[in-house]
């Protein structure tokens, strides 16, 4: 999905004549329903129609090796050249108006525009909300209301206090107008808001899509960018000043004594923000998208969506691996895997360690030495004690669907966001807009009414 902001700049541009069609060749069993092509294509926007390529034959057809590959086809239908992987997107238009200049004197462009007709979703107070944060102190939720390019603040009974951003991308215009400079609560503020962390009156937050860290003031009503450019690094670098370096997909945030930990998944590594340096840099993985344990800057992981730091360590989700690991926060530290095994290695097996399988794992939090993990693609929530390392189910039958009652009946759909306070556990359940509650003391699940939203 890192490659679709980069699509639509040069959709738009060149609409009369290129015309864009997605094929989905699924990895994980959970997308390989259509039902879940259709709810990722509402997700995230998509103009343009898509295939569900489910048993591969496309992918084969075209003898594809990796996630994505682009395949140019000239007019009559013949494949004149492909692209493997993320690419820059002025490089990509020279060569798409080199191939429209070429074909020009065809005569087989029929230019304007191709008309679709979008599906829309239902009329939600949420949509799509992607991770959530708790303020036991202040007895506060924040929400990422992700496709509504918003935060909900509200207390833990779900009584709206505040709404963070109006809903519109800073990147409407085309450029990076309202990324930057003090902003208000009713600006253009994010285009993907997803984990946050809550410092008192301060919260920061990783907007996967304007690749930026956005600090806002909930007191005074502001909010103001404080690390990256705007734009998509397509490019692993060693970090630097915090404005002045271009970040890749930041999904989720942890504090620890003046020190922001940031899952950026576009980087597939772990990140780290001195907030009184203003300085960004890699804290572990050296890019490679791989499941490899080694000393911090040598070990590899495959896109970490969530991120929690407990007693010393940073304990993280690596979504593509299915897997779970930790770090220790020490310089000399070393990545160490607790549950998953490889790129490919995925399912739905309670059991200790590495014997146990999990299916891309979105999002995690560390409670009484207890990893509570949204296993999302089993539409599951689990628990790894750290001792054991036992895995166990905690909330959900296993089917997709939006159940409320007893943990053991309870349905939920692609959960990607975990919070704890008390004795109740706050679920985003992304793909019901909704936020659900799981209460430790009864093991009930009901979903949060919230109330002036």
């Amino acid at each position: 999905m890192h490659v679709l902001p980069q699509l639509r700049k040069l959709e738009k541009k060149y609409a009369d004549v290129l015309t864009v069609v997605g094929v989905h060749s699924a990895k994980f069993n959970a997308e390989k329903s259509s039902e879940n092509v259709r709810e990722a294509v509402r997700r995230y926007g998509i103009g343009h129609p898509v295939v569900n390529d489910a048993d591969f034959e496309i992918w084969k057809s075209y003898a594809a090796r990796a996630w994505p590959t682009l395949m140019f086809l000239d007019p009559s239908g013949k494949v004149i050249g492909r692209h493997e992987g993320e690419f820059p997107v002025d490089a990509l238009d020279q060569v798409l108006a080199g191939m429209i200049e070429e074909h020009e004197s065809s005569g087989l462009f029929k230019r304007g525009p191709f008309a679709l007709q979008l599906e829309s979703g239902a009329d939600t107070q949420l949509s799509f909300p992607g991770k959530i944060s708790t303020d036991g102190e202040r007895g506060r939720l924040v929400i990422s209301d992700s496709n509504h390019r918003r935060l909900v603040v509200t207390d833990l009974e779900g009584n709206v206090e505040s709404i963070i951003g109006n809903g519109e991308s800073p990147l409407a215009s085309g450029d990076n107008r309202g990324v930057y400079g003090s902003l208000k609560f009713n600006d253009s503020l994010f285009e993907n808001p997803q984990g946050t962390v809550i410092d008192g009156d301060t919260l920061y937050v990783a907007d996967a899509g304007t690749h930026t860290i956005v600090r806002v003031d909930l007191v005074a009503g502001t909010a103001e960018t404080i690390a990256g450019t705007g734009e998509q690094s397509l490019y692993r670098h060693k970090g630097g000043n915090a404005l002045k370096v271009p970040l890749n997909s930041p999904y989720d945030l942890s504090l620890e004594s003046g020190i922001l930990y940031i899952a950026m998944a576009g980087f597939h590594q772990l990140w780290t923000m001195d907030l009184d340096e203003r300085e960004v840099a890699p804290f572990a993985g050296d890019g490679g998208e791989d499941i490899v344990d080694d000393l911090k800057d040598a070990a590899r992981l495959a896109q970490p969506y969530g991120i929690d730091v407990s007693n010393n360590a940073v304990f993280f989700v690596d979504s593509e691996t299915s897997s779970v690991r930790v770090s220790a926060i020490a310089e000399e530290g070393r990545v160490v895997t607790l549950v998953g095994t490889g790129l490919f290695d995925f399912g739905d097996r309670d059991a200790v360690g590495k014997e146990a399988l999990l299916q891309h794992p979105q999002g995690l939090v560390v409670h009484n030495d207890t990893i509570y993990i949204a296993d999302s693609y089993n539409n599951k929530i689990k628990s790894i004690t750290i001792g054991s390392l036992q895995v166990s189910t905690v909330a959900g039958s296993g089917k997709q669907g939006d159940v409320d009652g007893n943990s053991s009946i309870a349905q939920f759909s692609e959960p990607a966001g975990l919070a704890v306070t008390g004795n109740k556990m706050f679920i985003a359940d992304t793909n019901n807009h909704k936020i659900k509650v799981f209460e430790f003391d009864t093991g009930e699940v009901y979903s949060l009414e919230l109330n002036g939203l």
